[in-house]
């Protein structure tokens, strides 16, 4: 059987999606896996070794649609599920399988605040979609391979942190997505251990703010390091601190103590950190935290977000109490590592 998949972005999308390439090899006999993406978030799988054949396009999809017609796939599985998707899906002819985006209901919820979303992750709707095909959810959460190329050394990083540290991914595709500077000031001032900055380029400047509260301790990463090398460096921390952003799914893979932190979205949307079979009521014991303002009128105000504050005072990230997170601190970053 010849399977082609289609999510085209983005990178948290992208990552949630690998329990159903791995269940699908893994269930059907002699199963090829195809996967459509856009051409810049192909190192995502570039590695993942239950993929077969991996199809990308940058701007325009007839070309890429004229090579996937030559593949004759028996089966379709549109996990993005938007015109261009279906664009795609009417152009190769053959079974379709969708997932329920629920944006009824997520309309409901930013408008109206009339919460009738499911208490289940999006990995969980994805699996709905494929029921008839009888593979079913392994329970072993998300998948990341990193090449080999992407692997990071102890001489990538301070000597200071050699011994063990803490990831603060501090970058996000949007304003109303990304914790403030002071905020994360807070917690690097309760976080016993050394800290690495993780963000893009864009992020340097921003983060040089919060790593100046101490050099030595909290080392400013963003703009060093490829995505992959990044997420080499997370897979190695003893716990992540993170925006709603691709390595928060990134260190769900990798089991990872997470403190996940939202701002004008809500994990209720199903896109919280995914470790296997489990839903916003199971958290607390699959080691994650949710930072988030409730009870807020404004809140969520968008499922994606913007670049700044529709209302003009953020309180959504500006009032988020930062001492909850003593609890979690003393439970997953030990005293013993320490840094002397």
């Amino acid at each position: 059987m010849k399977i082609l998949l289609i999510r085209f972005s983005s990178i948290g999308d992208i990552v949630l999606t690998s329990p159903i390439i791995r269940c699908l090899k893994q269930q059907l006999d002699q199963c090829e896996i195809h996967y459509l993406t856009k051409q810049n978030f192909t190192f995502i799988l570039e590695a993942n070794p239950y993929i077969d054949k991996i199809h990308s396009f940058e701007q325009q999809l007839s070309p890429v649609i004229e090579v996937l017609k030559k593949e004759s796939f028996d089966i379709v599985i549109d996990l993005h599920k938007n015109l261009r998707s279906s664009s795609v899906c009417k152009a190769l002819k053959t079974k379709v399988y969708r997932f329920d985006k629920l944006n009824i209901q997520k309309w409901l919820y930013v408008n109206f605040k009339i919460d009738t979303l499911p208490d289940k992750s999006i990995v969980d709707r994805y699996f709905e979609a494929i029921e008839p095909l009888g593979v079913k959810n392994d329970g072993q959460g998300l998948d990341y391979f990193i090449p080999e190329k992407d692997i990071t050394q102890h001489k990538d990083i301070p000597m200071s942190h050699w011994a063990g540290y803490v990831a603060f991914v501090v970058g996000g595709s949007y304003f109303t997505k990304k914790l403030p500077i002071a905020k994360w000031i807070e917690i690097a001032q309760q976080c016993p251990m050394p800290i690495i900055l993780l963000g893009g380029e864009e992020d340097r400047a921003f983060a040089a703010e919060v790593a100046a509260l101490d050099p030595i301790k909290i080392y400013n990463s963003c703009g060093k390091f490829n995505f992959n090398e990044s997420a080499d460096l997370v897979k190695n921390a003893k716990a992540v601190f993170s925006n709603d952003t691709g390595l928060m799914h990134v260190a769900a893979a990798f089991k990872k103590p997470i403190v996940s932190i939202w701002g004008n979205t809500s994990p209720k949307f199903g896109m919280f950190p995914y470790y296997g079979f489990n839903n916003l009521a199971k958290q607390v014991a699959q080691q994650h935290y949710i930072l988030e303002k409730n009870n807020l009128s404004c809140r969520p105000c968008s499922k994606l977000g913007y670049a700044k504050c529709p209302k003009g005072h953020f309180k959504c990230m500006n009032n988020l109490d930062t001492s909850s997170l003593d609890i979690f601190i003393n439970k997953y970053i030990k005293v013993s590592n320490l840094r002397n």
